[in-house]
């Protein structure tokens, strides 16, 4: 029997911060990543595409290193509790088997599940509950980019001596890197923390063609339509313009390029949201998602500038996946 499940929710998903927020993306043309995890029916349309095109899900050998990464995340861990924290958790599946490691090692272990999605954490409370009891797991709703608070938030769910492991699996690339890497590196207090993270690589030793091998995972049905469901729930028809995949350079490192995906606007369009009106006319583009590309040399120099040593590194036979375990310097 299912039991049910006590949340916390930040106040940076509190509806009037969500509205904020879902203002801002449409005044700026630059739409929050948050908001196609928001319903229920984004969530399913998500983990379609998740599983048609995830290499995390399909590669058999990236599964292979997620499991060498876990098994070495445990062997750095001391003790016997830990408290490990899922940023941007989706549906939990890899914490869950991260979590069937620890266990295995003889740990206890206090599971927060956090994504801007409630649907999202509850599925990763559920897939926890096959190795931790219901009160070990505490789902936490925050929006990472604007929740200023995080680290004090996560030390009043553990004892302060209690060794911390983050995880960020499939979401780096959602986020400015010179942005998120010192917010992940606030969120470990103490050296003997860790973070495990992954990266979205461009494949082979050439980067620019590595970026145009990947873009079929970008550029099909089920990514446009888990994309459009964002605008069709504004009441933008799809009919009103069409989605246009690109490789364009990121905003703060020139080394580094993204694939992006806009909506661009072959027809006037208004909405009403929140009794503001938006007005798109023909020609005009707004950004629904970008996905920035690494290397393994690229992430791991980002790290150490930002204050994390990589302790080790995995990296898919494809080239198209990469994990770090990372520690304070």
């Amino acid at each position: 029997m299912t039991t049910s499940a006590s949340v916390t929710i930040h106040p940076s998903q509190f509806p009037e911060n969500v509205r904020r927020d879902l203002l801002t993306s449409l005044r700026t043309r630059r739409v929050n990543h948050k908001f196609h995890y928001d319903s229920v029916k984004q969530t399913q349309k998500w983990l379609a595409l998740h599983a048609a095109h995830s290499p995390a899900r399909n590669d058999t050998d990236c599964l292979k290193i997620y499991d060498q990464s876990f098994a070495a995340a445990a062997d750095h861990l001391h003790g016997k509790q830990m408290q490990l924290i899922g940023l941007c958790c989706g549906d939990g599946r890899k914490d869950s088997r991260l979590i069937h490691f620890l266990k295995k090692k003889g740990m206890e272990v206090s599971y927060v599940p956090c994504d801007g999605s409630l649907p999202m954490t509850l599925l990763a409370r559920t897939s926890a509950s096959k190795f931790i009891p219901p009160d070990a797991c505490h789902p936490f709703v925050c929006d990472l980019k604007t929740a200023d608070d995080l680290p004090a938030c996560f030390s009043k769910l553990a004892q302060s001596s209690v060794p911390r492991l983050i995880t960020f699996f499939g979401t780096l690339h959602n986020f400015e890197p010179d942005w998120i890497i010192p917010r992940l590196a606030a969120l470990l207090p103490r050296k003997n923390d860790l973070l495990l993270v992954s990266a979205n690589l461009a494949a082979g030793d050439n980067y620019e063609s590595g970026l145009l091998q990947i873009l079929p995972q970008y550029k099909n049905r089920l990514t446009l339509e888990w994309l459009g469901a964002f605008l069709a729930d504004l009441g933008i028809p799809l009919k009103a313009g069409k989605m246009k995949v690109v490789i364009e350079p990121g905003s703060t490192r020139k080394s580094l390029q993204r694939i992006a995906i806009h909506f661009i606007f072959s027809r006037f369009t208004s909405i009403t949201v929140a009794g503001e009106l938006f007005s798109f006319p023909a020609g005009e583009a707004i950004r629904l998602f970008f996905s920035y590309r690494y290397s393994l040399a690229l992430a791991e120099k980002l790290f150490n500038d930002h204050g994390l040593r990589v302790l080790d590194q995995w990296c898919s036979q494809s080239g198209q996946e990469g994990i770090f375990l990372c520690r304070k310097i």
